[in-house]
């Protein structure tokens, strides 16, 4: 139905971001809403409209690769769009792709909810089903360049990053494990950075 919207972020929560279009705010849920800014500039973001029985919700993402791997992973029995969100927010598809082609379930159990079970049935329901999207992912080794964190006032963007991790699903002792490593690094400087940070730090 909608293939993107193009507006004003006026609003990021750990769940989700508002897009303001003609005076209408969309709720957008995202993998990671500290990948948007706040801005009175316009922005393109490519949307997902999933409908159920009890919902009728709109997911957001910064690129079409991002989308239609999203699209993949709620097909997979197992698998909801919370779960699949959880997944991409590490923000780079083509470690999830790599991980799937190599039938790397190791990688993959990492994510909240993703069992030795759910795992081995991502890889069975989409290994080989996704040349669509290597042909638009830099099929690269797992990249070094993840943005860090915060200074004087990376505490509330620390909060922030934490906060929208266990809005995904991840647990306080994985989030307890990784917070002295954040809090130590002071090359972070926003919330975005230590999300990227925190999950590179969880799925190694």
């Amino acid at each position: 139905m909608y293939d993107y919207m193009i507006g004003q972020v006026t609003r990021m929560t750990p769940e989700y971001i508002v897009l303001e279009q003609s005076g209408i705010g969309y709720r957008l849920f995202t993998p990671n809403s500290y990948a948007f800014k706040k801005s009175k500039d316009s922005v393109q973001i490519y949307v997902h409209h999933h409908v159920r029985e009890d919902a009728n919700l709109l997911y957001g993402f910064t690129s079409l690769d991002e989308r239609e791997l999203f699209r993949k992973l709620i097909q997979v029995s197992g698998i909801g769009p919370k779960g699949a969100l959880a997944i991409l927010a590490t923000g780079d598809p083509s470690q999830v792709v790599g991980a799937i082609e190599n039938e790397d379930e190791t990688y993959l159990v990492k994510f909240p909810g993703v069992g030795k079970k759910t795992a081995r049935q991502i890889i069975l329901d989409l290994k080989g089903k996704l040349s669509a999207l290597l042909e638009i992912i830099d099929f690269a080794s797992a990249p070094d360049e993840l943005p860090l964190f915060e200074d004087t006032s990376h505490n509330a963007a620390l909060e922030d990053a934490m906060l929208a991790l266990a809005t995904l699903g991840y647990s306080e002792r994985e989030l307890k494990k990784v917070r002295p490593k954040l809090e130590g690094n002071d090359a972070l400087s926003t919330t975005d950075d230590y999300m990227k940070q925190a999950l590179k730090l969880m799925l190694m």
